[in-house]
């Protein structure tokens, strides 16, 4: 590949760019916290994988081995038999919703998809594409979603095979929706657990829940059928992708023989990137389930760090249950653009990511908040006062 001297000058400059921001993201959950160099070799390689892992394809250049064992690794996760579940890693979490969204619509082509405000906006997308009625329900404080209001909305649309949108982690708040009382509140209407479906979006607390002591139900054992988890996030990766894990008799309804590719096929996008296994197999077997928790432990500690922080400053700060999501009253627009803080409303969240391993990290953004929210805090600190 020849490029021009002011080509590579560009290219140079931008890798320096990367290279100067590559932590700055407090606002975000995406992971800095990863090093795939050992894989750097395979980018010489375009590998596709074109199917379903358990046959095979046509096309020689796949990492389907490789595949086999990410998935058989969240099956274990997320509580299920690796026979009884498949998935595949996909380009993010907008699209494990999607095919979970898809796969839910044809077990259910009357049904009608409930999800809460907090919910990610892919959501309202997803329903677009898919032309499914779909019902926003109000959210409570916390984050979670409003369970009366959810029951009542079922039982007057008269819906006998309603699709549950859960979120395991809401973007802005980190609020979990209770999937035991949402079973338990159907079971009050009268349905049965075979006639409604649960999608779980775990996006960021899909790699939190397992490891920690007391989870909130969010596994195929808790009643899930079928889990969305980003891979850029808690795991990390150079490039976003996510793993998509879902009950294997409801998938196998949807999916269709490829003649020419020589194999079956039930994905969204058919043609996948086969490097992003390659990342989440490296992930997964250069951590152990140790490595795991003390990573989550570290971004709660960090967490509670900023918490203390704004409100000894007499500003309101807090998180839901396992969640690394700090939230707080919105700043000024210089705060948020200059720590590239993530805003909805009248709130901002920071999310300590496993990368912020120190409290330093994260003392220039909490100075400029508490400057900000409470403008009396530079002339008190100048008098010794609290």
């Amino acid at each position: 590949m020849k490029l021009s001297n002011d080509d590579l000058c560009k290219l140079n400059e931008f890798w320096l760019y990367c290279k100067e921001n590559q932590h700055f993201n407090v606002g975000y959950p995406e992971s800095a916290d990863f090093d795939y160099s050992v894989l750097e070799k395979f980018l010489k390689f375009s590998i596709n994988n074109c199917g379903d892992w358990r046959i095979g394809n046509n096309y020689k250049l796949n990492t389907f081995e490789f595949e086999r064992e990410v998935m058989a690794f969240f099956s274990k996760l997320f509580r299920i038999s690796n026979k009884e579940s498949w998935g595949y890693i996909s380009n993010g979490g907008t699209e494990g919703n999607l095919f979970s969204c898809y796969l839910a619509r044809e077990l259910f082509p009357t049904g009608t998809i409930y999800y809460s405000e907090e919910t990610h906006y892919s959501i309202a997308k997803i329903v677009k594409m898919l032309n499914i009625p779909a019902r926003k329900i109000s959210s409570l404080s916390s984050g979670e979603i409003n369970y009366v209001h959810l029951i009542e909305q079922i039982q007057s649309d008269k819906q006998s095979n309603p699709i549950i949108f859960a979120n395991i982690g809401t973007t802005m708040r980190g609020a979990t929706d209770d999937i035991e009382r949402i079973q338990h509140d159907l079971s009050v209407l009268g349905l049965d657990r075979e006639n409604y479906y649960i999608h779980a979006d775990a996006a960021l607390s899909g790699m939190i829940m397992p490891f920690v002591d007391d989870p909130q139900p969010y596994s195929f054992e808790d009643g899930v059928d079928s889990i969305s988890v980003s891979g850029h996030k808690m795991i990390g990766s150079p490039i976003p992708c996510g793993i998509i894990l879902a009950k294997r008799c409801m998938v196998d309804q949807i999916s269709a023989d490829i003649d020419y590719i020589s194999s079956r096929d039930q994905t969204v996008t058919g043609s996948r990137n086969g490097h992003n296994v390659l990342f989440m197999w490296a992930a997964i077997k250069s951590h152990s389930m140790a490595d795991w928790r003390r990573k989550i432990n570290q971004c709660f500690e960090m967490a509670d760090y900023v918490i203390e922080r704004l409100q000894q400053a007499s500003i309101k700060a807090w998180r839901n249950k396992n969640s690394n999501t700090i939230v707080f009253p919105r700043p000024s627009d210089w705060v948020w653009r200059k720590h590239c803080l993530a805003t909805s409303g009248d709130v901002a969240h920071i999310i300590t990511m496993p990368h912020i391993d120190s409290k330093e990290q994260l003392d220039p953004v909490i100075e400029d908040i508490i400057t900000d929210l409470r403008p009396n805090y530079g002339i008190l600190n100048v008098c010794g006062q609290n």
